[in-house]
């Protein structure tokens, strides 16, 4: 790892979270960064997003959900999505954002972090479980619910 750190998502660094690569079979499982650069718009008091930057090349992007009034509660304080460019992964980069991820939900006070996806062969699960999340349910779309107790 070089020199990782964590920046607001900017008119900057859009461009460049958008053009992050996938490895193949990877598209099946995120949606277009655009959905959740939306997220921002629809809740600008409650969303988080940050990039990944690797001394000034956008290489990661993250984004997720604080809000201690959802109505479940395995949407108050979510991750609501990771990636790493194709290139970079497999260095680092996920858990470091991980990581800041975690670092601000104890800020805000939460006890745990969740992540909600869909279980493949070429899907996040192997990820999430390597830096600490454990499955403790299922969506009613059968969409698995991880979590990091803080």
């Amino acid at each position: 790892m070089a020199e990782l750190r964590l920046v607001e998502l900017s008119a900057a660094t859009i461009v460049a979270v958008n053009n992050l690569s996938l490895k193949p079979g990877q598209e099946q499982f995120l949606a277009p960064v655009s959905y959740g650069v939306a997220a921002t718009v629809v809740n600008p008091q409650t969303s988080w997003q940050r990039v990944v930057l690797d001394r000034n090349e956008v290489v990661g992007f993250v984004s997720a959900n604080f809000d201690p009034e959802a109505p479940e509660d395995h949407f108050r304080s979510v991750l609501w999505r990771i990636n790493v460019d194709a290139d970079d992964q497999g260095r680092g980069v996920g858990r470091f954002a991980v990581e800041g991820l975690i670092e601000r939900a104890r800020e805000l006070g939460f006890d745990h972090v969740n992540v909600i996806y869909e279980a493949g062969p070429e899907g996040p699960e192997a990820f999430f479980l390597r830096v600490g999340f454990t499955p403790v349910g299922e969506t009613e779309y059968g969409e698995v619910i991880a979590e990091i107790r803080l």
